[in-house]
């Protein structure tokens, strides 16, 4: 479990976040929702460190995790996802997976992973995670690099970006399939409604605040207008 109390951070004058208050139980799929500039990815990279908030506090499992480094966060079992992921010159693909699982993987370890994503192991298993590759490709390996990792809360910072139709279609599968295996959180930042329908709950950010939460089953009667608003 996360728990994020009394969070906020102001960056260049202005007060990017401020009363952020969320709890992230266990096996739990929250997403993130809110127009441009609510937040939305300054929340995500709080939780995983990339980001020191002014004030507040973060919990997991109920430490204070508040001053640890990235490195330490990920030991501890969270794992993040950019929405423009990044490259490792020198690195393959087969070796990130083993890197983010923590262990060696057979070629068809590796293979599963990466049909997850729709990628086929066997145009990239030895191939560099450099700029050789795609924006597309780049975010897939990524995906499926938070897979390898199991980790107890996977933060993803809008997952659809760069990837194609049905790609995205399979990253529904994967999300239901990652908090089935792993028993960890996930946390999603999207404007899509087809990720924000199967989450349990939605937090809508606004003015970099939490303006609403909708659990799963809940008409979305006051909502949706406000969900779609996000997307302009």
């Amino acid at each position: 479990m996360i728990e994020l109390k009394d969070i906020a951070i102001t960056k260049g004058g202005r007060q990017i976040l401020h009363d952020i208050n969320l709890r992230i139980p266990d096996n739990e799929f929250v997403a993130i929702t809110g127009p441009n500039g609510s937040g939305k990815s300054t929340l995500a990279k709080i939780m995983m460190g990339i980001e020191k908030p002014d004030s507040g506090m973060i919990l997991m499992d109920g430490k204070d995790i508040t001053d640890l480094t990235i490195p330490q966060r990920a030991a501890q079992g969270i794992a993040f996802a950019f929405q423009a992921p990044v490259s490792f010159k020198g690195i393959t693909v087969r070796r990130l997976m083993e890197l983010a699982s923590k262990k060696e993987l057979s070629k068809s370890e590796v293979c599963n992973y990466l049909s997850k994503v729709g990628l086929c192991a066997n145009n990239y298993l030895s191939r560099e995670v450099n700029s050789s590759l795609s924006g597309g490709e780049l975010k897939r390996i990524e995906i499926a690099s938070v897979l390898a990792r199991h980790a107890s809360v996977s933060i993803f910072d809008e997952p659809e970006a760069g990837i194609d139709l049905w790609s995205f279609k399979n990253l529904i599968d994967v999300f239901g399939e990652l908090r089935a295996e792993c028993n960890g959180s996930i946390v999603v930042i999207s404007h899509q409604e087809r990720i924000l329908n199967i989450a349990d709950r939605v937090v809508l950010l606004e003015d970099g605040t939490i303006k609403d939460v909708i659990k799963q089953g809940e008409k979305y009667s006051l909502f949706t207008d406000q969900i779609r608003c996000c997307k302009c």
